[in-house]
């Protein structure tokens, strides 16, 4: 995927990439360090054949809490993509003995990806500053 490969025989990117080159060889990164703790580490998001986004477990606390990130093709936006895939791992987590709960974090200014916290019943549990992202909202919800 870094070099704009296709991720899988028969999947095709979306016109519009998920995300920087340094920001998805950060997520490799985090894959291979949460994949000896956790797995599977990451998920592909894939809308007819399509990759459209990406949703990974970015940190684990105890407990064990996966703190998660996702990201959409800036094409791909608006269309639910996000709050579906959300859903689609709360319900997985909520089948898996492992996962006590789920933690995101969102900017303040990032209304959208707030209302894919909001529509899968996440609750707002704080605030934080960020160094490098600046000022967040943290999203928590139980499983």
């Amino acid at each position: 995927m870094l070099a704009a490969a296709d991720p899988a025989e028969g999947i095709t990117q979306a016109d519009t990439p998920i995300a920087d080159d340094d920001v998805l060889a950060m997520l490799a990164g985090l894959a291979a360090t949460i994949a000896s703790q956790f797995t599977p580490p990451a998920w592909l998001i894939i809308d007819e054949g399509r990759l459209v986004g990406l949703l990974s477990i970015t940190a684990l606390s105890e407990g064990v809490t996966l703190q998660i990130g996702y990201g959409v093709a800036m094409g791909e936006r608006g269309k639910g993509y996000a709050a579906a895939a959300v859903a689609r791992l709360l319900d997985w987590a909520r089948g898996d003995a492992r996962v006590s709960a789920m933690y995101a974090e969102t900017r303040t200014d990032n209304i959208a990806s707030q209302h894919v916290l909001e529509r899968n019943a996440f609750v707002r549990i704080g605030e934080r500053v960020d160094e490098e992202d600046g000022d967040l909202f943290c999203w928590r919800i139980d499983c």
